[in-house]
């Protein structure tokens, strides 16, 4: 059975471990919707949606480089906004002439993100092994002022969206 070749998002020749803000967007497996339920424009968090939100506070507190912007837990997906900064924190070991740690870039950073949350719902669901997000994330590279702005009301006004948004396997799918 041969893998379907998936085709990157991603910018070529973009160093995504380059100091700069991303707008991230993580979408559950299956476009299942665990985290909670949105409720007259609001977004209730459910237990596991709390855990969405800690391990993402979290992220900015063992990666030095790393700054939180908005974010939104919505029912089967996230967006956020990220910045990386030049404060790159010691390694463990000395790199490679010319080498990043790939630790961190934001590939890294989401993959570190996933992979414990991942950990933290199966745990309480009893599923060990079983997917939480699909494979991949979008990402966007924020350019300038303009763009940051746009990003930030797109996040905080998801909730509000919701009947109409593509994410909502209940919704109108307007637009």
């Amino acid at each position: 059975m041969s893998e379907k070749k998936r085709r990157s998002l991603r910018l070529r020749d973009y160093d995504y471990a380059q100091a700069g803000m991303y707008f991230v967007t993580v979408c559950t497996e299956a476009r299942m919707c665990p985290f909670g339920e949105i409720v007259a424009g609001q977004m209730r968090l459910n237990g596991l949606g709390h855990i969405v939100q800690s391990e993402w506070i979290r992220t900015a507190a063992i990666r030095p480089q790393v700054r939180l912007d908005v974010f939104a837990v919505m029912s089967n997906h996230f967006h956020a906004i990220l910045a990386i900064d030049d404060r790159r924190g010691v390694l463990p070991y000395a790199p490679a002439p010319g080498l990043r740690s790939p630790s961190q870039t934001i590939g890294a950073i989401i993959r570190g993100w996933k992979a414990a949350v991942t950990k933290r719902v199966n745990q309480i669901r009893g599923t060990s092994g079983a997917a939480v997000w699909q494979h991949n994330f979008y990402e966007h590279v924020i350019r300038n002022e303009d763009d940051l702005y746009n990003a930030r009301r797109y996040i905080e006004e998801n909730p509000a969206r919701w009947a109409l948004d593509r994410e909502n396997p209940e919704g109108m799918r307007g637009g």
